[in-house]
Order: C-alpha cells, then sequence, then structure tokens
C-alpha cells in the first residue's frame, strides 16, 4: 500500500515566510505564493492573532513573558516616508490590492496623503486633476 506524502499548504508556508521576513510587505508575499492580496493579509493576521493567543496563555499560566526588545523603525524618506504609512497601510498596497489604474492611483494616492504633506490644498487640486483625466478616457 502507498504512503500518502504530506504536503505543506500554502498558508503554513505564507507564515513561514513571515516568520522568517518580517519586513515583507503582503503584496510581496502575494505575489511570491501566487495569491491574492487578500489572502496574504488574512494569513498574517491570523499569524498575529496566533501569537497574541500565546502570550495570553502566557501570561494566564503565570510563566514569565519572553524578552521583547522594541527597536524604534528607522525613518526611511525615500522608500516609506512616514505619509505613507498613515493609517497601517501603505497607499501603494491599497492600490494594487484594488488594481486600480494610472490615473484613479494617483488620485487616491493624493487624497490619502492630503492632509500628511503639508500644503493639502494643493495635494488634492492633484487628486482632481488625474479624476478629470480618468472622466476624460469615459
Amino acid at each position: 500500500m502507498a504512503t500518502k506524502k504530506a504536503t505543506t499548504s500554502r498558508a503554513a508556508l505564507m507564515r513561514e515566510h513571515y516568520t522568517e521576513n518580517p519586513t515583507a510587505t503582503v503584496s510581496e508575499v502575494a505575489k511570491k505564493f501566487k495569491t491574492t492580496y487578500s489572502i496574504a493579509y488574512m494569513c498574517k493576521k491570523e499569524m498575529e492573532k496566533r501569537r497574541k493567543w500565546q502570550l495570553l496563555e502566557m501570561t494566564s499560566s503565570n510563566t514569565p513573558l519572553p524578552s521583547i526588545t522594541m527597536v524604534e523603525p528607522q525613518p526611511d524618506p525615500v522608500n516609506h516616508p512616514y505619509h505613507y504609512k498613515v493609517g497601517g497601510i501603505e497607499t501603494i498596497d491599497f492600490i494594487e490590492a484594488k488594481e486600480l489604474n494610472y490615473n484613479m492611483g494617483n488620485a487616491v494616492k493624493y487624497i490619502s496623503r492630503a492632509d500628511h504633506k503639508g500644503n493639502r490644498l494643493q495635494d488634492l487640486e492633484k487628486a482632481k486633476w488625474y479624476i478629470d483625466r480618468e472622466l476624460a478616457k469615459t
């Protein structure tokens, strides 16, 4: 009788990748594992939820918590400026997940960052310019 070969699920592989590459973005993981942004995002969130439950179990069982060192992320004004990450998700990840075209993506980009770059009116005018271009195509 043939034995059944155990296979590792894609979700398990993604969790392993997130663990080994904590700075990996959801978009990168989705692309690497040829899945949707939503599935990669849910996998990451499920991992975070499991980790919280593990910490709760450890504290409720009077087991000392592992030592955790908090490291303040270094500013990266080129790849990840502060105004890119407001709200917990980078605008580019949202645009890619929604598969927006160039004009619509830029409109979303300018709107989402308008209150965080210093010239709100100018950014909203830029967003309107891209929306007007998109409307002209219809």
